[in-house]
């Protein structure tokens, strides 16, 4: 019999609410110009502790949130403000029929899923037809077990960027932050583009939304 893994975020979601919220708030008005204005469903992907919810409403959709953590949809719930329904589920095999959405957002999960691909292409089957995907995550190339951040905000780009999977450590992660306790699945940059193609979508546009000379940050647009 197969064994269910355990959900990565289970126990940590009060640390993780706390630390990460800056960071969430950070990204809004990038996020809200990404996206722009809308309506119907969107499928907010790996929703977490719903940090997001606030600026895909702006939007005028109507968000949907689905994370695998039950821990961390207990505190999504206090971030919902009526119109927003809540999924605990897998995002590589999705509890939605085909078409569902007319949206769809997967924000900073490509370091958290243990399949990318298999999230890319669930998400495409329940987006519709000439609807947006839009991924917002770390840049695979600048961002990873593979970078090391140097004191003048240089950044070292080391061998093991070609490493895909999980890494459970990096020696240069900081004490007590996300991935020193998490730990980070590294997605190279052609198999992250290639899930977008494999699932059959369109890319519109390819972003790196930072104004810092190395981004953190890449975004892609596609449409089905």
């Amino acid at each position: 019999m197969e064994t269910v893994p355990e959900p990565r975020y289970d126990g940590h979601a009060d640390w993780y609410d706390e630390v990460n919220a800056p960071w969430a708030e950070g990204h809004h008005a990038t996020l809200l110009d990404l996206l722009g204005p809308g309506t119907g469903l969107c499928l907010d992907l790996g929703c977490g502790t719903g940090q997001n919810f606030p600026a895909l409403r702006a939007t005028g959709r109507t968000v949907v949130g689905l994370d695998y953590s039950a821990d961390q949809l207990r505190l999504a719930r206090t971030r919902r403000d009526g119109g927003e329904g809540l999924v605990r589920g897998d995002g590589a095999a999705l509890p939605f029929a085909d078409a569902t959405f007319a949206s769809v957002v997967t924000l900073w999960i490509s370091t958290d899923v243990d399949d990318f691909t298999a999230v890319i292409r669930e998400a495409a089957r329940v987006l519709r037809p000439g609807g947006t995907l839009l991924f917002y995550g770390a840049h695979p190339c600048f961002t990873g077990p593979h970078v090391e951040d140097r004191p003048d905000r240089a950044r070292v780009v080391h061998p093991t960027y070609r490493t895909s999977g999980w890494h459970q450590e990096a020696p240069w992660w900081r004490e007590n932050g996300i991935r020193r306790r998490l730990g980070m699945r590294h997605v190279p940059l052609a198999e992250l583009l290639g899930a977008f193609l494999e699932a059959g979508l369109v890319i519109a546009r390819v972003l790196e939304p930072s104004a810092e000379p190395v981004p953190r940050a890449l975004a892609v647009s596609a449409r089905r």
